[in-house]
């Protein structure tokens, strides 16, 4: 018999209940003692009604790195395009440091559909824009990440010459999930030149199938460790997903209704235990 293994996290919208640090790094302490392998946060400025509270999500992860020792923890996703890459190469590398490495990045386009974040904050509406934006950032990340001084003169940024020190403590940098649907090919694609994919809307195991057979074609039998990380709802038999690629469970939770009672429920529930 064959015993399917599959790491498992929280995946916390930080809405209302959530909107608190203090109340997530508890949370997160919790989830360590529990066996919960990382806590990822969800990265907005706002959120359609009945939401009405929405906490930061990097100074969230900073109170969850300094509550816990082992928990794996990041955004997912943080929308590149409205954050300044070098900006964010010094917070990730002060994060992990902060951590002692465990700081994982996911990224993606962002959207505007469901709070209208980006139009109201006058940022980048053309998904094909966001997404030159989106790869420009990474590679500036990865350059910065290096400890070389940075030279990027690019169509959405400049680096003249900076060292972006002290480097995060994973190497060569802090790995990177993309985010994007399972049918389109451009997210796979930017996802195979990284450290993990994540697919958004997933509604079938076949489609991850799909999915892991497009991404390993892409990465050319790299040898480097990958991750699929898949979003299910709590008490989904998540047997079918590792059996086709999952290495990452999130737990899902509806941001419109989240509460503190429900996390908490789940996170005494435990991590995913695949049938065999």
């Amino acid at each position: 018999m064959v015993i399917m293994k599959i790491q498992s996290a929280l995946w916390l919208p930080l809405f209302n209940d959530l909107a608190d640090p203090v109340v997530v790094a508890r949370l997160a302490a919790e989830a360590e003692e529990a066996g919960w392998h990382a806590m990822f946060v969800w990265d907005h400025l706002r959120w359609r009604a009945p939401v009405q509270q929405v906490a930061d999500p990097w100074i969230t992860l900073a109170a969850i790195a300094t509550a816990t020792e082992r928990l794996r923890f990041g955004p997912m996703i943080t929308p590149l395009a409205r954050r300044r890459p070098a900006k964010l190469a010094k917070e990730t590398a002060t994060l992990d440091r902060l951590s002692g490495g465990r700081l994982t990045l996911g990224v993606g386009l962002g959207s505007d559909r469901f709070a209208g974040e980006l139009s109201a904050t006058g940022e980048e509406l053309d998904d094909r824009r966001r997404g030159e934006m989106l790869d420009e950032s990474l590679e500036i990340l990865a350059a910065a990440w290096s400890g070389e001084p940075v030279h990027h003169h690019g169509r959405h940024y400049t680096v003249d010459g900076i060292s972006f020190l002290p480097r995060p403590v994973q190497r060569p940098g802090v790995p990177v999930w993309a985010a994007g649907f399972p049918g389109n090919v451009k997210p796979l694609r930017r996802a195979a030149r990284h450290d993990g994919f994540f697919p958004v809307n997933l509604e079938h195991p076949d489609q991850l199938a799909e999915v892991v057979t497009t991404i390993t074609g892409l990465r050319q039998q790299k040898a480097t460790q990958y991750d699929i990380a898949v979003a299910l709802p709590p008490g989904t038999d998540v047997a079918p997903y590792v059996a086709v690629g999952a290495t990452w469970w999130l737990a899902e939770l509806d941001p419109e209704t989240v509460s503190l009672d429900e996390v908490r429920g789940v996170l005494r529930d435990g991590p995913a235990r695949p049938s065999t």
